[in-house]
């Protein structure tokens, strides 16, 4: 009984997995959107990140105390970008990606225009959804975070990360796009790059931004479709013509 329960468990799981994915698929395969289910995963970073950390001390005025005896860290080195995990791997820019695909086990999904479909978005604060966005020879990172930015009010917050330096960064622009029953909403805006720390993105509010109420406009049975359109740059574009 135990073995058919946990069986019986799992086939509703894929069932119910399959409908959100068929739902969205009847809402977009008109525009040829491409549509990417997201589950919902609790942060798991409870304890201070190197780049919370770090950006603290700088807002307080105190500067990291330094030890002669500690090795020189590799200013080519840079910590896990992961926003759930507080996961001490740090690495070239080059295999960030491999390390967020293998290690923690995030989807890419590959295509010039693509639908994020967040699910479960009444699980309590805080809750991320994350993806990555394969597009014009780069990877992206979509970071979907639910959040209580004041207590007893949680926020949603949307942003998109190249996984790449800031100067490639400033070559393109991300639109996120919610549209339902007859209302859309759009955000455009110029990617940050992953160096800069989706915390500190999130908390300086450079994103979109839903409150609870607005979500739940957008919202159909508890998920969130979110089309994404990354394009390059127009000031990138006419320097290219040149």
């Amino acid at each position: 009984m135990l073995f058919f329960t946990q069986c019986f468990g799992a086939v509703l799981d894929l069932i119910h997995l399959r409908f959100q994915h068929y739902k969205a698929k009847r809402v977009f395969s008109a525009a040829g959107q491409l549509v990417c289910v997201v589950n919902p995963t609790h942060s798991l970073k409870y304890a201070p990140t190197r780049c919370a950390a770090a950006q603290a001390s700088t807002e307080q005025g105190i500067l990291p105390a330094c030890h002669h005896h500690e090795a020189v860290h590799d200013p080519q080195l840079v910590p896990c970008t992961c926003p759930l995990f507080s996961c001490p791997w740090e690495g070239h820019l080059e295999v960030v990606v491999s390390h967020l695909r293998q290690t923690h086990r995030i989807n890419i999904l590959q295509g010039a225009e693509i639908v994020f479909l967040a699910t479960d978005m009444h699980l309590p604060a805080p809750t991320d959804w994350i993806i990555m966005h394969s597009c014009l020879g780069h990877q992206f990172l979509l970071v979907l975070r639910k959040q209580e930015k004041y207590e007893g009010h949680p926020q949603f917050f949307a942003t998109m990360m190249l996984i790449g330096t800031p100067t490639q960064a400033n070559n393109f622009t991300y639109r996120l796009e919610l549209n339902r029953n007859q209302r859309r909403l759009k955000w455009e805006a110029t990617p940050r790059s992953i160096l800069e720390c989706v915390d500190s993105v999130i908390s300086d509010g450079d994103c979109l931004v839903l409150n609870t109420s607005l979500a739940q406009l957008f919202s159909d049975n508890g998920s969130l479709a979110i089309g994404i359109v990354i394009t390059t740059s127009k000031v990138h574009s006419s320097e290219a013509e040149m």
